[in-house]
């Protein structure tokens, strides 16, 4: 099934799950990556010679040398926040802006691995919060950008933060840490305690209704921008709880698919997408993701 079709088939009831592809389709500047990010880091505090991610390392295993070798008691501000900091500059290019506006259009909720603000710009969005007592800065999950405040995240747009906010430093998850941080809370929320979701009978009662998990969970799931690798801890942990969510519970099953170009033959990853219940789409370029030709919005 082509992307086109698929969007205009589901597009009354879905999800998009975007990650960091998306800031470097069409961008003059090489720094809109991870990857280049974390160089620059690397040129700052472990050896300026470190131009890229080594072989034999993950991101996130990279993230967590950096921090390891950090000055502790140095007078710059901590990683995260120069992290943030290098993101600084970073606007919506014009796929931000199509897509965001096309989801914006049929009230389809965004998920995004992404840090910067870009894609809620792109449809003239402000920062939002639930009405879920508590917060913090290390988990803002009840925090989203929406040109306005959102009662029900399944059923409107809105663009939601999973790894992390760069107005909220500290939750930008980087380092294999980070994500184990992420999993676990997670986890609190899926499987302990009275309101946890793999018991709840009202899916509006558990304590993740009103976050990005009761769409990740409850949604049909269009993923793409997103490479999947080993690295990405967190959210393939998520999708394999969303397949046992789903074996407790076949009534509440969602499908979800994977965007990738042709020349993707990762065998490893697509045998673990098919087996928590993701089908694989393969489009010929990124021009057929990202382009003006798939996200435009029909006549009103």
């Amino acid at each position: 099934m082509k992307l086109k079709a698929l969007l205009t088939r589901h597009h009354a009831n879905l999800a998009l799950l975007v990650g960091n592809g998306i800031n470097r389709y069409g961008a003059t500047l090489q720094g809109n990556s991870w990857d280049a990010l974390l160089g620059a880091l690397a040129r700052r505090h472990l050896d300026p010679a470190h131009d890229r991610v080594p072989p034999g390392i993950s991101l996130t295993e990279f993230y967590d040398v950096l921090e390891l070798g950090y000055a502790r008691n140095s007078s710059e501000a901590g990683l995260q926040a120069q992290f943030c900091e290098l993101m600084a500059g970073w606007q919506p290019l014009p796929q931000h802006e199509r897509i965001a506006r096309w989801a914006l259009r049929h009230a389809v909720p965004v998920l995004t691995t992404n840090f910067e603000s870009t894609l809620g710009e792109g449809a003239c969005s402000t920062l939002q919060r639930t009405r879920q007592a508590g917060f913090t800065a290390f988990y803002p999950w009840e925090r989203y950008y929406a040109p306005q405040a959102v009662a029900d995240p399944c059923r409107e747009f809105a663009v939601w933060h999973i790894n992390g906010m760069q107005c909220y430093r500290q939750s930008i998850r980087l380092g294999l840490s980070h994500y184990m941080g992420s999993v676990e809370r997670a986890r609190s929320w899926l499987h302990k305690g009275a309101g946890r979701l793999f018991s709840c009978k009202d899916l509006q009662a558990w304590q993740g209704a009103s976050t990005w998990l009761q769409i990740l969970f409850h949604k049909p799931l269009l993923i793409f921008g997103l490479a999947l690798a080993e690295n990405e801890v967190f959210l393939r942990w998520l999708l394999i709880e969303r397949a046992k969510y789903y074996r407790c519970y076949p009534d509440r099953r969602q499908p979800a698919w994977y965007v990738h170009t042709a020349g993707d033959k990762d065998g490893g990853k697509h045998l673990f997408l098919k087996a928590v219940g993701v089908e694989l789409v393969a489009m010929a370029s990124y021009d057929d993701i990202y382009g003006e030709s798939t996200w435009t919005l029909p006549s009103a």
